[in-house]
């Protein structure tokens, strides 16, 4: 089946955040959003037609999640991934981030160091300081336009400062890596020795470039399972982050209780009805959709290697493995961080995440969110090149 990822879409006065936030925030209106982790893609006709099914139906009240529900995500990550999750392990929040703060409060008391592995999602450090938890960065190695983790710094990390709860980003955000068996084994092995909790954030799981793929944290090292948090969400794989759905995973039944106690603790207990129809629909009819969509964004990944390959040499891509993300070095622009703001906000009016937004190190880097049509990716491109040439 042929699927439209060409059509511009606009998403102008819709509340959408990743658009009406620009104006908002003074940003000229011909500014070109890469920022924001959403898509600019219409989601999958399963979708749309399970959320008409509900609205036709008319009544919106409170809700269960049903055995079709539950056996969607138990056939999703065992056809994909060979990981036989038990719907008992499952616990329901409306995003991962929600997750990240409950298990911080859970694993850890207050004053507690958390272990996170920098440059890294931005809400992996809020989740730790805004809980009065003190953040424990174990910085990734950046060797030859790559990146791999650190093991011995991770060991001495854990041990010198009594770490109860790692965070792991797998697939990594920002810096696109997916993580090898053997490199999570090689955390395990850390883990198991100084009974640290994992909380392995998934929710890119989905995406994983050519020649790549995910390795579930709990297939690779099973006998941690009951130290184990691993977080779970259809929203990005298929554009619905607004529904708020987040699946948890959870295999220890006493990690599980303790973290459904916390969610109790704020009085939440029911997720989005909306939210639960679109994941079942997703995850049982959107899987051809899902690959010609990874496809579509790798295309966008393989332009704009030979933009600048071809027209932009001081740029070095840091080659994805996942994520629908782009991470750029822009350390051969010779700009300070505080530069490459100025020349791809007011310059080239290209709105990217900073680097500076997920570790103090990596300023001048950028990152890119490419699910979006690739005339987006082209005109954004080309403004880059032109707001280049004309600063040298």
């Amino acid at each position: 089946m042929n699927y439209d990822f060409d059509t511009v879409i606009d998403r102008w006065k819709s509340d959408c955040e990743k658009y009406d936030t620009i104006t908002q925030r003074g940003y000229p209106s011909d500014m070109i959003p890469l920022w924001v982790a959403d898509m600019d893609f219409s989601v999958p006709d399963c979708i749309k037609d399970a959320m008409r099914e509900v609205v036709d139906r008319g009544i919106f009240g409170y809700s269960l999640m049903g055995d079709r529900f539950y056996s969607s995500i138990e056939n999703w990550f065992f056809r994909r991934y060979g990981w036989k999750v038990d719907r008992s392990w499952l616990a329901q929040t409306p995003g991962v981030v929600t997750a990240l703060s409950a298990a911080v409060r859970v694993v850890t008391e207050p004053g507690d160091g958390v272990l996170i592995q920098s440059p890294v999602y931005h809400h992996f450090f809020n989740a730790v300081e805004r809980n009065g938890r003190r953040v424990v960065e174990n910085p990734l190695k950046y060797e030859n336009g790559q990146y791999s983790m650190d093991f011995e710094d991770m060991e001495e990390k854990i041990r010198s400062q009594h770490i109860k709860l790692i965070i792991l980003c797998s697939p990594h955000n920002p810096v696109c890596r997916v993580w090898t068996a053997e490199e999570l084994q090689q955390v395990g092995r850390i883990c198991k020795k100084y009974n640290v909790t994992v909380m392995s954030d998934e929710i890119y799981c989905d995406f994983f470039s050519p020649g790549y793929h995910h390795t579930p944290f709990a297939c690779a090292c099973p006998d941690l399972t009951d130290r184990l948090i691993v977080c779970t969400s259809p929203s990005k794989s298929f554009n619905i982050a607004g529904l708020q759905i987040s699946n948890i995973i959870i295999p220890g039944e006493e990690l599980r209780t303790a973290f459904r106690t916390e969610l109790g603790r704020v009085g939440y207990n029911n997720c989005n009805y909306y939210g639960m129809q679109a994941c079942t629909a997703a995850y049982e009819q959107g899987e051809d959709w899902l690959e010609a969509c990874k496809a579509y964004i790798w295309e966008n990944v393989c332009y704009i290697r030979r933009f600048v390959e071809e027209k932009l040499p001081q740029i070095h891509i840091v080659e994805p493995q996942g994520t629908y993300l782009l991470w750029l070095d822009c350390t051969g622009l010779g700009l300070t961080p505080e530069g490459l703001e100025e020349l791809l906000l007011d310059k080239a009016h290209i709105w990217p995440d900073m680097g500076t937004k997920f570790g103090e190190k990596t300023g001048q880097f950028i990152r890119l969110a490419l699910a979006c049509p690739r005339s987006v990716v082209a005109e954004a491109m080309d403004r880059l090149e032109k707001a280049v040439k004309d600063h040298q």
